[in-house]
């Protein structure tokens, strides 16, 4: 069994980094192998809408027409047992990197038919893992329960069950008084990253491997 993940984050070693790092390490205890594919190490854009993975007959249908360095990641992806995609919330949404990625990832695969039927061939297990700065208390407030579910759901329809994990109130520096950032409460910031950060990255830890055991 082969989990991978996708670091949406153009931070290597912070938030999503880290909680993707600790899926994988459930999913390598759990016996399977796994890969950290970071999207901002790759050259690559969007869906361009060329429709070449609906074209009945095409030498793209079903998959990515799109030659780029994204191409053999998504070969990768489409064999493997388990697909987990990260990223930091940027306006309200995924980073550009990542709501790129994932056109690029499930688009090929969706049909315009009634229900909108998937041409991927099996269900595997998914998983979404959102940063934040703002408390758990304020998602719903800002929408971001709306956007969340929304992907999920196409993740669920297109590959197979998908589970969220959200880190919320995340620590965004190491040193706040370099930045102008009042908004934020430092020590309060620093205090959740020492308490509660722990006990997301072990729920990656379990996240991971739930996802080896299929």
């Amino acid at each position: 069994m082969k989990i991978m993940a996708f670091n949406g984050s153009p931070r290597k070693r912070w938030n999503t980094a880290m909680l993707l790092e600790a899926v994988l390490e459930g999913a390598a205890e759990a016996g399977a192998q796994t890969e950290l594919v970071h999207l901002y190490g790759l050259d690559y854009k969007g869906c361009t809408s060329c429709f070449e993975c609906k074209k009945l007959g095409g030498k793209s249908y079903g998959r990515c027409a799109m030659q780029d360095e994204l191409r053999p990641v998504l070969e990768r992806a489409a064999g493997a047992d388990g697909l987990v995609a990260g990223s930091p919330v940027y306006f309200g949404a995924e980073t550009g990197e990542c709501r790129s990625f994932l056109e690029r990832l499930l688009f090929p695969y969706l049909t315009y038919t009634p229900g909108y039927a998937t041409l991927f061939p099996r269900k595997i297990p998914t998983a979404l893992v959102y940063t934040m700065n703002i408390p758990e208390h304020a998602l719903e407030k800002w929408g971001y329960t709306v956007f969340m579910e929304r992907m999920r759901g196409v993740m669920e329809r297109t590959l197979g069950a998908c589970e969220l994990l959200l880190s919320a109130d995340t620590l965004q520096f190491d040193d706040y008084e370099k930045y102008l950032c009042t908004v934020f409460d430092a020590q309060a910031k620093a205090k959740r990253r020492e308490e509660v950060f722990p006990q997301d990255l072990e729920r990656a830890r379990a996240l991971g491997r739930r996802m080896a055991g299929g």
